[in-house]
């Protein structure tokens, strides 16, 4: 099951306002993010324009989560949440190789 919305969430394109109502922010919040490069959009582009996938709804979540759980800037959460997505790229990788993870 767990497979199937993850598909469903990749096919996702959610507008600006529904990726804040998803992740309990303001519009302004989201635009924000985005003007500070920790969010992808054209921040030149009218923000009633822009569209997000189901893989910008995860990483909107995980900045909420790291902006609010240690008092962090826009720019210093973004990094974390970069790293974060780093190593579940290698812990995914070192599975597929067959690698344990102990």
């Amino acid at each position: 099951m767990q497979e199937h919305v993850a598909l469903l969430l990749e096919d996702a394109q959610l507008t600006l306002d529904e990726l804040a109502v998803s992740c309990a922010v303001s519009r302004e919040w989201i635009i924000e993010h985005v003007q500070a490069g920790v969010l992808p959009a054209r921040p030149g582009a009218d923000p009633a324009r822009w569209l997000f996938s189901g893989g910008d709804l995860r990483r909107t979540l995980r900045l909420t989560g790291i902006e609010r759980g240690f008092d962090a800037n826009p720019e210093l959460a973004g990094l974390v949440a970069d790293l974060l997505d780093e190593l579940d790229r290698l812990r995914v990788r070192m599975r597929r190789a067959g690698l344990s993870l102990d």
